[in-house]
């Protein structure tokens, strides 16, 4: 039963969550079976922890039939329904968060039944509830041509031709729907096309941005956000569509749910990375302060947690910008905000990453060999800064015997994206040629700096840097 569906959806519940799902199941609307309701109740008690009970089928068996022999189709079946039932649960749940939804299946249900009566009141509801949307993604259009559309059919407009009808909202909803969808998922495309090169064919999209040209659209909120993150990506050059897009998000993030608008912030963010790994350092801490601002709006917070790489990726800028007091504050203020399994490891890594930056070699030796990380960005991160402590201790045997482990990780792990693989070896391979290189030996150190310079893929890029800059003096 621990692999089963069943348990793998009722270990995601809280205890609220269990309750309402049990009230759900008890209801004779959806269920009236006395089994189901019993094996629900056995399933959580032993997720729960609860002292006697038991997972496997016959003990739940003898729950559910008691003194009746075993019998495997009718338990299998038992679990089936139960399983119907709880992914019922999880949609009417879907449905109740979205009022807007509610009013639109109401407005075509009393079309249905031909209801007049009830027509004003329906009507009078799906605009309540439209103005009282806080969130405005691409979605929010699509219920809006949904509600026109049945208001449309609710009024008879299609008899009354001799009076203005609503044929423009429903269209311009339609429209406002698809260009931002359409947009979207193009930026999506060419986002992903930086890192592997697939070709897409997406109808369509050099029309559609002809439209936003000529049309504008800047106050629907998810066009004029995709349209600036298109501009950053297409044109990444000019860094004015940046700092627009800066000014857009102002505008118009918080009409975004907190995941899109973390998603949204996320092509921001690896703008400014892209900018300072061509050596805009400028950009690093326009990098910090858009994470602060995630910080400061709970947007970076997926269902309260923080990730473990978002938690990293803050460290890492603030102690390239030598904040170190803030980051020792961040640490102790955000470590609860992490998912318990992954705490741990994750504050160990970044007190040991601290360490680093403040030269405290031992320290950081000391807390990344108590670790063996299961997350292979952790995982790399660790073995990469290992190397360079045991560089900057001038730890020559232990630093060669982790170029073998280290670039033995990197081909036993084919699941790491190839970009990332060459990042590291080439890490090795320019740290291996640091201890190979005399200091003052300007011929072999301008080589070494060329090679590195024309290389495109290179991790610890600016350490590698000011390694040679200290050989050169």
């Amino acid at each position: 039963m621990y692999n089963s569906k069943l348990y793998t959806i009722l270990e995601h519940f809280d205890k609220y969550e269990q309750n309402r799902c049990r009230k759900y199941i008890q209801s004779p609307y959806f269920n009236r079976s006395d089994e189901l309701v019993h094996l629900f109740d056995s399933l959580v008690s032993a997720i729960n922890g609860e002292n006697g009970v038991r997972l496997d089928k016959e003990y739940l068996w003898e729950k559910l039939q008691p003194g009746k022999d075993y019998d495997d189709v009718r338990f299998r079946k038992y679990c089936s329904d139960l399983l119907k039932l709880i992914e019922g649960y999880l949609a009417q749940q879907a449905y109740e968060e979205n009022p807007l939804h509610q009013a639109t299946y109401l407005m075509e249900a009393i079309g249905k039944r031909k209801i007049k009566k009830l027509n004003s009141t329906a009507i009078r509801t799906s605009r309540r509830l439209s103005s009282q949307q806080k969130y405005k993604p691409s979605s929010y259009y699509f219920y809006q041509y949904e509600v026109e559309k049945h208001l449309y059919q609710l009024t008879d407009s299609d008899l009354k031709r001799a009076r203005r009808n609503n044929v423009e909202e429903i269209a311009n909803n339609l429209d406002r729907f698809y260009i931002a969808e359409k947009l979207r998922y193009y930026c999506l495309v060419l986002m992903q096309q930086f890192y592997i090169s697939e070709e897409y064919e997406i109808l369509l999209i050099e029309e559609i941005i002809s439209q936003i040209r000529k049309y504008g659209f800047d106050d629907i909120p998810p066009i004029a956000v995709y349209y600036q993150i298109y501009l950053t990506l297409t044109e990444s050059s000019d860094e004015k569509h940046y700092f627009k897009l800066i000014e857009v998000l102002q505008e118009h993030g918080a009409q975004f749910p907190p995941e899109d608008a973390y998603n949204i912030y996320t092509y921001a963010l690896n703008y400014c990375i892209g900018k300072v790994n061509k050596g805009q350092q400028h950009f690093l801490e326009e990098y910090f302060r858009l994470y602060q601002e995630l910080l400061d709006n709970e947007i970076i917070f997926i269902d309260g947690e923080l990730s473990p790489w978002d938690f990293k990726n803050i460290i890492v800028i603030a102690l390239r910008l030598g904040r170190f007091k803030w980051v020792e504050q961040f640490i102790e203020n955000y470590k609860d905000r992490l998912r318990e399994s992954y705490r741990d490891n994750a504050v160990t890594y970044n007190l040991a990453q601290v360490y680093f930056y403040q030269k405290k070699y031992d320290k950081v030796i000391q807390l990344l060999q108590e670790v063996e990380y299961d997350d292979v960005a952790y995982n790399l991160g660790s073995k990469a800064m290992l190397l360079a402590t045991y560089y900057e201790t001038e730890e020559i045997e232990p630093l060669y015997s982790l170029f073998e482990s280290f670039r033995a990780y990197l081909n036993r792990h084919k699941d790491i994206p190839v970009n990332r693989r060459r990042n590291y070896g080439n890490l090795i391979k320019f740290t291996k040629k640091l201890t190979r290189t005399m200091p003052g030996d300007e011929k072999a150190l301008k080589k070494l700096k060329d090679e590195i310079k024309n290389t495109k893929n290179v991790a610890s890029v600016s350490w590698l840097r000011e390694k040679i800059a200290e050989l050169e003096n």
